[in-house]
């Protein structure tokens, strides 16, 4: 590495500038003369630099760009505007132009930037967290001195505005030059963080043409130089400490699902050869939680919800949801947290939050103030870090209803709107949910129908109905299942754990999935659609006869199209075949049997999700407050409750039944009691 740190600054501008005139890629094509001609085509002011380039080029010089990359970068800078000279001086004089480097070798840990690093020029990978408003920096401070001009640049980043250069000098605005500043913080991802370890941050000063090229929530890389700033403790002491902050020279936001995985040649040749096996589909399924005995279905949707559907953009603009949502309902001790763990885990981008300890502000945004500025900036919060991703929510029904409410746009239209504080924003989160929530009488009662099992008020309909799936996991004694669970569990705390043959490795299932996700997506053949389309009609012929429940509604046909291509996704197919339209068919009448039966009459009716209340009860209800109605105009006054009931008998309802309906529609407010024993409608 060379040692000369004096190098003039002329003879790095010379070598970047023969480096940007004689490099040719692959095909023999000057790379960076069109980089430059296709600048001067789209006026634009950034050259991006490839790194390994640089390396093919001098390998000591592009080593010393990371040690000295304050006058590397600003002599590449000058470098670019020679180049652009020789194709356009009139655009080459009129603007000023950067030198942006991308693709270094090593990326470094948010936690590995000590003082080692200052002064150097480092590549971080983590999620953008706040972003403050773009504001104006000035770069050449011009001040007026008895009719005398005096200029005085400013080269730091963060330096403070020059005093006056003599006593009664005055600043000049309109002849100072400015450019564009915003700060962004930027915080280590969820996967990449040690167990029991607090995420970290660090400042991130961007300018000109970086500035709101990434928003909160976006997952980024950045290039930059490692620089410091000093701490004020106070007006009157200096402390000796010194911040960490990187001025950025890049920023690149990361589209892809891989996040920060890497797949090597080598595990690309695994996870084809797993794709060949006729078995993938019933291999995943057992590769998900070994540990956990039993639960094929919801291991199965666990697994749909892992791989995901496709998203899809209509015509007209609006925006449809590839991501599948599955909200699993069951006693204590059916191993709830322990799966959503795991799928935290094995997911490519996965973050684990429990509902006891969330709020609305930490599930989708905030807007926080700062603390020296005074500014507001927003804040994501864990739906828009999870974006591409998936994000587990234990302890669902524990949820404050406000801050539950909150989650309804991040369901169905995948972004997250903030409103507050003078910040109108809306930042993405396209992510899959998981959630567990438990009984309204700690067990499921299996007498009783679904919503009367769940508490309304905690899980109201407008949040079940946007789970594409929901599954009821019940502890019922079984000596069979019994002996197989405890063989099962003290197999395992014996350590002669699921044989390593028969699941995928972890770490390869992780980046099988994420391989899938980002290079596969399946369309639906003409058979797939036609199975999907008979199974949708047919539900739906059996509510044609007047006062039949309604089984399936056009939001579980879309969740049948996302499940079949989640399906297909898991062999790797390009295509749904009749075989995933099936597999997600049988899904979703799992599901409906489970949680969308209506007890009364035997039937599947999806209103026990969509409205909190099965057909047959709705109806009643109707029925009942006409009763309520019709004595009212015949008394003039308040009507007796024992004589809603003797009237009610009349239309079969029995008095146990009146008596529930009675007190369910006081709490809804539909009805109210002006003096004990008595009602009237509202």
């Amino acid at each position: 590495m060379a040692s000369n740190v004096e190098v003039k600054i002329l003879d790095v501008k010379s070598k970047f500038l023969d480096f940007f005139k004689t490099y040719e890629d692959e095909f023999g094509r000057k790379k960076y003369v069109e980089r430059a001609k296709k600048m001067i085509l789209y006026g634009q002011r950034s050259m991006i630099i490839d790194y390994p380039d640089l390396l093919l080029y001098d390998r000591n010089f592009a080593c010393d760009l990371l040690d000295y990359p304050e006058k590397y970068i600003s002599a590449a800078s000058e470098a670019v505007k020679e180049l652009l000279a020789l194709f356009n001086k009139e655009y080459a004089e009129s603007n000023v132009f950067f030198a942006r480097f991308r693709k270094l070798p090593v990326t470094t840990k948010i936690r590995e930037l000590k003082a080692d690093k200052i002064g150097k020029l480092v590549s971080v990978e983590g999620i953008l967290t706040r972003a403050t408003p773009v504001k104006q920096q000035i770069v050449e401070a011009v001040y007026e001195y008895r009719g005398e001009e005096i200029k005085h640049e400013i080269s730091s980043i963060l330096a403070p505005l020059p005093p006056p250069p003599v006593k009664g000098a005055k600043l000049i605005i309109e002849k100072c030059k400015f450019r564009d500043w915003q700060k962004l913080t930027l915080q280590e991802s969820p996967e990449d963080l040690p167990p029991g370890q607090i995420p970290r941050s660090i400042d991130v000063i961007v300018t000109d043409d970086l500035v709101d090229k990434a928003r909160p929530g976006d997952r980024v890389n950045i290039i930059g130089i490692v620089k410091v700033y000093h701490e004020k403790l106070s007006r009157t002491s200096r402390s000796p400490l010194f911040s960490l902050y990187i001025e950025a020279n890049n920023i690149e936001v990361a589209e892809a699902e891989l996040g920060t995985l890497e797949i090597t040649p080598e595990e690309e040749r695994k996870i084809l050869e797993l794709a060949k096996d006729p078995n993938i589909h019933d291999k995943i399924v057992r590769s998900i939680a070994p540990s956990i005995y039993g639960m094929y279905e919801i291991k199965k949707a666990i697994a749909c919800l892992l791989f995901g559907g496709v998203p899809k953009v209509y015509p007209d603009g609006v925006r449809v949801r590839g991501d599948i949502h599955i909200l699993l309902v069951g006693d204590p001790g059916t191993a709830k947290s322990q799966l959503l763990r795991y799928v935290a885990k094995i997911a490519p981008r996965g973050l684990y939050t429990s509902g006891k300890g969330a709020t609305a502000a930490g599930l989708t945004a905030a807007v926080v103030r700062d603390k020296t500025t005074g500014e507001f900036f927003l804040e994501a919060g864990a739906l828009v870090l999870a974006d591409k991703g998936i994000a587990c929510i234990d302890e669902f029904d524990k949820m404050e209803s406000k801050d539950r409410a909150s989650i309804h746009e991040a369901m169905e239209q995948q972004t997250v709107s903030i409103a507050k504080a003078g910040i109108v924003a809306s930042l993405n989160a396209r992510c899959s949910i998981l959630a567990a929530a438990n009984p309204k009488y700690g067990r499921y009662i299996e007498e009783k129908t679904f919503s009367e099992n769940i508490d309304l008020k905690k899980l109201p309909p407008t949040i079940l109905s946007r789970f594409d799936l929901i599954f009821v996991i019940l502890d019922k004694p079984n000596e069979e299942q019994d002996t197989a669970l405890a063989e099962h569990i003290l197999s395992l705390h014996a350590g002669v754990g699921v044989s390593e043959e028969e699941i995928i490795p972890p770490q390869l299932l992780r980046k099988y999935i994420a391989y899938a996700r980002e290079r596969v997506f399946p369309k639906l053949t003409k058979e797939a659609i036609d199975k999907i389309k008979e199974f949708y009609v047919n539900m739906r012929r059996k509510a044609q006869e007047r006062g039949s429940a309604i089984p399936i509604t056009p939001r579980q046909l879309e969740s049948l199209i996302r499940l079949a291509e989640a399906h297909a996704r898991m062999a790797l197919r390009s295509y749904v075949t009749v075989k995933d339209a099936e597999e997600a068919i049988n899904l979703m009448k799992y599901c409906l049997s489970k949680v969308g039966l209506d007890i009364e009459t035997g039937s599947i009716d999806i209103d026990i999700i969509m409205v909190g209340k099965p057909r047959s009860q709705q109806e009643k209800i109707s029925k009942l407050i006409d009763i309520i109605k019709e004595l009212e105009e015949s008394y003039g006054e308040p009507v007796p409750i024992q004589d809603v009931i003797g009237e009610a008998l009349k239309y079969g309802m029995d008095e146990k039944f009146v008596r529930k309906a009675l007190l369910k529609m006081k709490e809804d407010g539909l009805i109210y009691e002006p003096r004990p024993g008595c009602v009237r409608t509202v």
